[in-house]
């Protein structure tokens, strides 16, 4: 995410919890451009249906500054991480067609540390979400990873919130020296079937080339991902496909005034020890000064065959919107086009 504050303090936005207020939950469906309905396609993607969530309460914790996302197909959970430590268990609503209609919450549970306490800051600052073992067809075995902010490192979760291990992180990470910032960190994480545990920062490193990103393995093995033309681009959030690619999601923000563009990409990734800088391309591009209703998007999850889930990070701000959007992959070229 950017500075946890950035867009707050940059929109006069009031506080972080304060604006969490406390209201029925509610998950409406809205249209994210006039132009673009639920079932058209767009660019490379086809549009599944957006929500739109209010800010309420789930087990005393808000739900709000959901950053990170992750689908078990074992149970009908949505996975939903907040910057703020805490983990939404929530369960998606379709309609015959497989558009996405509504959301239900489920429970919610606290990140707690290795004595079971809840975590705190500066430890608190959870932005990436991973899932293990949560399509094997059995239930109970699921393990969550959850990247970190501020204190970077990547941590094995319960569904609970019950911690489970850590991650030895590449020396590199370990250093927080190494980061442009603190909180421009560990905020993207996925599990390759090939390649493991992946994390990529959100800006490049200290010393590292402006708009070039290092996504490592957790041996410390790394490609070089060059970010999206919009200026002040930056990597949120990734996701393995099961063909082999990597789906990126970019977020580029630069002022109020300014538009703000969200990126999906694509990516392979050919052995680490090869050719190390990544051939990416686009696969739908959205722009708020062409009529999109945006938001701080962060967090990516796949869904089911091509089906994926994107949500953004309203900061706890009563000014910014958590909006759940559902889309599918284009796999044939042909099919990439805008409605008339």
């Amino acid at each position: 995410m950017p500075s946890r504050f950035l867009l707050a303090l940059t929109l006069i936005l009031g506080s972080h919890i304060g604006a969490c207020a406390t209201e029925k939950f509610q998950a409406t469906a809205i249209s994210l451009a006039d132009q673009v309905g639920v079932g058209d396609t767009y660019a490379g993607i086809r549009l599944l249906g957006a929500l739109r969530l209010t800010r309420t309460e789930i087990k005393g914790q808000p739900l709000c500054g959901l950053s990170g996302l992750a689908w078990e197909e074992d149970t009908g959970i949505l996975y939903a991480l907040s910057d703020l430590g805490y983990l939404f268990h929530l369960r998606p609503q379709f309609d015959d067609r497989g558009y996405l209609t509504g959301l239900q919450t489920v429970t919610a549970y606290a990140l707690q540390d290795t004595l079971g306490r809840p975590l705190r800051p500066p430890y608190d600052d959870a932005e990436g979400l991973a899932i293990r073992n949560g399509a094997n067809g059995i239930q109970g075995d699921t393990e969550l990873l959850v990247s970190f902010e501020v204190r970077p490192r990547v941590v094995r979760y319960h569904p609970t919130g019950l911690w489970q291990g850590e991650e030895r992180l590449p020396t590199l990470l370990r250093d927080l020296h190494r980061y442009r910032d603190n909180n421009q960190a560990l905020e993207a994480l996925t599990i390759d079937s090939r390649w493991g545990v992946l994390v990529g920062t959100e800006t490049p490193l200290r010393n590292d080339p402006s708009g070039q990103i290092r996504l490592f393995q957790l041996n410390g093995h790394f490609w070089i991902y060059p970010l999206g033309p919009a200026p002040k681009s930056a990597l949120v959030a990734m996701e393995a496909l099961s063909d082999g690619g990597l789906l990126t999601l970019e977020r580029a923000f630069v002022a109020p005034l300014r538009p703000l563009i969200i990126s999906l990409r694509r990516t392979e990734l050919p052995t680490p020890e090869g050719e190390r800088l990544l051939n990416v391309t686009d696969i739908a591009v959205f722009d708020s000064s062409q009529g999109w209703l945006l938001d701080n998007f962060e967090g990516l999850t796949h869904h089911r065959d091509q089906r994926f889930f994107m949500i953004s990070d309203d900061n706890c701000s009563a000014w910014q919107s958590t909006l759940l959007v559902h889309f599918e992959l284009l796999s044939d070229p042909a099919k990439k086009r805008s409605p008339k």
